[in-house]
């Protein structure tokens, strides 16, 4: 089946403190079956804290492009990036002194000691990311002529996803979490905004591959030369970032991956449990891998805003229409790993039946395989 791209620039008029008020143009690519749109599901995938929407669902290598992967299977998939992310704008980020001061030893050429932030502020938060969230879905829901949209959230994505499907159900029509950021007992309320700081984190290939080492214990778990393909894909959506980092013998900095700061409120066990929405109106699947020590805090965190449990979601969710499934031999990577494939088809067959193993509730398990069964 031929896919067609086509990317966006949504408008969008800023909530970020940083650019209040400002109109700015969010980044959406499309991919849909060729032809007429028909009755085709329109699906919505949400990038996590620090991979943007293109490295996550549209990996340019053999059988790893996940969006792609919905499109032949015939939904309308539509992936967006944040402000702060990928290629949607990426305000007070430039300036290499606004990146955090414990990072900006990796800089490029390397700044002469901690340097004071331009902006010294946090740049996006809970409130901000769900209003570029609601404005993707009404241009969704008013380009394809849907009145809902399936929901697909990686990692902190959950933090925008799950507090506006709460608040806005009659525009979601399911919610689909992988290795869901969730702290039970987080914040309720906001700060006063802006909250001071620092708007820009890096990340550096050699943390990142070790990180992802760390949660990879099988055999195979990872193919041969992955870092290089993910982070290849990291580089292609960070033209500022590419330039920064070690110089490498030819010359080049290997470069370093820039993210948003961002703070957090609202996603909890009250928000998770409120009204019935999430598990009700709305059926939810949670996957997370085995190994996962980034949705899973390991040890505990004495800081309930940074203690975060998967497993907990799916207890705190009080609607029937909820299903946990623990994927073997997977990390908080599970996109680039080998269960990917096992993933897409998990995720296809939720779309068109909201089932898993033939039930709408429950916890399971999936080997290396894809055979599903009941957790022990």
């Amino acid at each position: 089946m031929a896919i067609v791209t086509t990317d966006h620039a949504v408008p969008h008029t800023s909530t970020v403190p940083a650019t209040a008020g400002e109109k700015v143009e969010l980044f959406v690519r499309e991919l849909a079956p060729s032809g007429p749109a028909g009755n085709r599901e329109a699906v919505l995938m949400l990038h996590g804290r620090s991979v943007p929407a293109l490295a996550a669902f549209d990996l340019d290598h053999t059988s790893y492009g996940w969006g792609r992967a919905l499109a032949q299977a015939g939904y309308d998939v539509f992936m967006m990036d944040l402000q702060g992310s990928g290629r949607s704008p990426r305000p007070r980020m430039e300036d290499p002194c606004n990146v955090n001061p414990l990072q900006q030893d990796l800089v490029s050429p390397p700044l002469m000691g901690p340097r004071t932030a331009s902006y010294p502020f946090v740049l996006t938060n809970s409130q901000s990311d769900q209003d570029e969230l609601g404005t993707v879905v009404d241009f969704i829901r008013s380009t394809r002529g849907v009145s809902k949209v399936s929901f697909i959230g990686y990692s902190a994505g959950a933090f925008a996803m799950g507090p506006y499907t709460v608040k806005n159900p009659g525009k979601v029509e399911r919610l689909f979490l992988l290795a869901p950021i969730f702290p039970p007992l987080g914040p309720s309320n906001p700060p006063a905004l802006p909250v001071p700081g620092f708007p820009t984190r890096v990340l550096a290939k050699d943390n990142f591959g070790t990180a992802w080492a760390q949660e990879a214990p099988c055999t195979n778990q990872i193919e041969a030369g992955m870092l290089d393909v993910v982070w290849d894909a990291l580089m292609d959506n960070d033209p500022i970032g590419r330039t920064w980092g070690k110089i490498l013998p030819s010359g080049k900095p290997v470069g370093l991956s820039r993210y948003r700061n961002f703070v957090t409120w609202g996603w909890n066990n009250t928000t998770a449990g409120q009204g019935g929405v999430l598990g009700g109106s709305v059926p939810v699947l949670i996957v997370h891998g085995e190994h996962d020590r980034t949705a899973n805090t390991t040890p505990p965190s004495s800081n309930p805003a940074l203690d975060f449990h998967v497993p907990a979601l799916y207890n705190a969710i009080t609607g029937p229409r909820k299903l946990l499934v623990t994927v073997k031999c997977a990390g908080h990577s599970m996109p680039w790993e080998s269960q990917h494939k096992n993933l897409h088809n998990l995720s296809k067959h939720w779309l068109t039946h909201t089932k898993v193993d033939g039930k709408t509730e429950g916890r399971f398990e999936m080997d290396e395989h894809g055979t599903i069964s009941p957790a022990p």
